[in-house]
């Protein structure tokens, strides 16, 4: 996982992205292990990433997976099944919780949310 700080800045710095989820505000749960972050989002903005320390503390919906496989979903080119949230929860590779309503009305926000901290020739040090 990049550190929180550069993958608030990729998020915010994605015009596109940014401009998609404008009418977002709200906090969902990101799974990574054992470990939980809270993602919170105002006017499509990522505002904070924090490490989850109360239990009920929570997002509107949970996404969850093993490191392992959230680090195959970041590779540049990830292998069939991890390229995609719903091809992993296809293959229950991760699970979603929570009430989906938001996730699905704004399905492709969360999924560049998440994909962005995929790893690109750029940030890996290769041209």
């Amino acid at each position: 996982m990049i550190p929180i700080e550069q993958w608030i800045n990729k998020v915010n710095s994605n015009q596109r992205l940014v401009a998609s989820g404008r009418w977002l505000n709200l906090n969902f749960t990101f799974g990574y292990g054992d470990e939980d972050y809270l993602f919170k989002i105002k006017d499509g903005q990522l505002i904070t990433i924090y490490k989850r320390i109360i239990l009920t503390e929570s997002g509107v919906f949970r996404i969850h997976a093993e490191k392992n496989c959230w680090k195959k979903h970041w590779l540049e080119t990830p292998p069939r099944d991890y390229h995609d949230i719903f091809a992993m929860l296809a293959k229950k590779i991760v699970t979603i919780d929570g009430n989906l309503i938001p996730l699905i009305q704004n399905l492709q926000y969360f999924k560049d949310i998440i994909a962005s901290n995929r790893n690109t020739k750029t940030q890996l040090g290769l041209k």
